[in-house]
């Protein structure tokens, strides 16, 4: 074998083993954060989620594709479709429907992000509606397979009689139906701490969103904060190497890192690292 030969056979082997050897992501992804991406190239943006090393999903709706279509783009990147969005009135009206959506794309768990209500106050009426709504949907959900969770987002940190209407939620949804998915940055945003919140509703929290916040940025309980305040993972001061240890102890099954900001593509390497090294 001639020497030329030799080095060209070596460098593929190398590129070959980088290729097969590709450390996957200890985490997965909500697409939501690539959203802008996925407007302009979905093909192109899923095979770059996962070039980095994504193998697990969050789904946020399929940017023009069937579900069908969608699917097969996932299962072609080597991605599972862990969880998928329900619309709090598709769940209010519309279960098949949503179980339909799950299934196709092999999704084992539903979440909802929003319970409606008026302006930035949240009532007794909202949480009550949404515990009916929630425990018979989730229900009907378990019965086929798939686990229903309710995604906090800022507001249900409202106070409520000696706590808040998180934990008046927490107290009247069935476990064996609905469980929660905690976005760290709206338990952080209303001024509560997520390590806190874990340890009080051990095992509740099975899903769980991983974001940063800008230090400084004021703190909110309306649902509504700037997008650019999402900072790389680690940089901010949502404190997510306590979180990651204390989830593991709480029960946490799958994490979704979810950048909102402009920045998501260029940042996203940098919280992977971080998370990698927590370890």
């Amino acid at each position: 074998m001639n020497i030329k030969f030799s080095f060209l056979l070596a460098g593929l082997l190398v590129c070959g083993f980088v290729s097969l050897a590709q450390k996957p992501a200890p985490v997965g992804l909500q697409l939501y954060s690539f959203r802008n991406e996925f407007a302009k190239d979905v093909p192109g943006t899923m095979a770059k989620i996962k070039e980095l090393g994504f193998r697990e999903a969050e789904i946020a709706g399929t940017y023009g594709l069937s579900l069908p279509d969608f699917r097969k783009l996932l299962d072609q990147n080597g991605i599972k479709a862990i969880s998928t969005g329900a619309s709090f009135e598709d769940l209010d009206n519309n279960v098949p429907k949503v179980l339909a959506e799950a299934k196709a794309l092999g999704a084992k768990y539903v979440v909802c992000t929003w319970i409606p209500h008026g302006g930035d106050k949240f009532t007794i009426y909202d949480a009550d509606r949404a515990i009916d709504v929630f425990n018979t949907a989730g229900k009907l959900l378990a019965e086929n397979d798939i686990t229903f969770c309710y995604h906090n987002h800022g507001y249900e940190f409202q106070t409520y009689k000696d706590g808040t209407f998180f934990d008046y939620l927490v107290e009247n949804l069935d476990p064996k139906s609905v469980n929660f998915e905690m976005d760290v940055f709206w338990v952080k945003s209303p001024g509560y701490d997520p390590v806190a919140l874990l340890q009080k509703y051990h095992k509740r929290f099975l899903l769980m969103h991983l974001k940063d916040r800008k230090p400084g940025t004021p703190d909110s309980n309306n649902g509504h904060s700037d997008v650019e305040s999402n900072v790389v993972l680690g940089q901010g001061d949502v404190g997510v190497a306590a979180i990651m240890k204390q989830a593991k102890k709480s029960g946490v099954k799958h994490y979704f890192i979810e950048d909102e900001s402009s920045r998501s593509v260029e940042q996203m390497p940098k919280s992977l690292v971080f998370l990698e090294g927590l370890k």
